[in-house]
């Protein structure tokens, strides 16, 4: 973070997160706010944390994340959601969210930061391989019931 103005946060309250939904709007463009709110009180109780990176109280990026355990990755945090506003992109905010998330990670006893990535964002793929030296190691798949 550059500036006293910059600031991460984690966004716990109702008032928080309608503030935080146009951003994630952006990168969940299905969802309705009260479909967001609905799902976002139901993950906060899987342990889903939502991280916002704020100039002059205004979010210009988020990250939504949870510590998982699995046999592949042992102790990780997984990153669903990670976007920075359209109109506030490529200026570092979601790198700075990114290195905090890496940062908080290890400091929460987890060696692996992991995530999606949907495949048409090639823009993203390129950030996360070039920037952070993040290995494109497994496909993932999913069926609609």
């Amino acid at each position: 973070m550059n500036s006293p103005n910059e600031c991460i946060t984690e966004l716990t309250t109702i008032k928080q997160w309608v503030q935080a939904f146009p951003v994630m709007k952006q990168l969940r463009t299905d969802i309705t706010e009260h479909t967001y709110l609905n799902l976002l009180n139901e993950m906060r109780k899987e342990g889903y944390r939502l991280f916002a990176f704020s100039i002059n109280e205004q979010i210009v990026s988020l990250a939504g994340f949870c510590i998982r355990t699995n046999f592949y990755n042992k102790r990780h945090v997984y990153i669903y959601d990670l976007i920075t506003d359209s109109s506030h992109r490529s200026r570092g905010y979601g790198e700075n969210l990114l290195i905090y998330i890496h940062q908080w990670s290890l400091e929460n006893g987890a060696e692996i930061v992991a995530l999606e990535s949907g495949v048409q964002r090639t823009e993203a793929h390129r950030f996360y391989e070039e920037k952070f030296d993040y290995d494109k190691w497994c496909f993932s798949f999913r069926r609609i019931l």
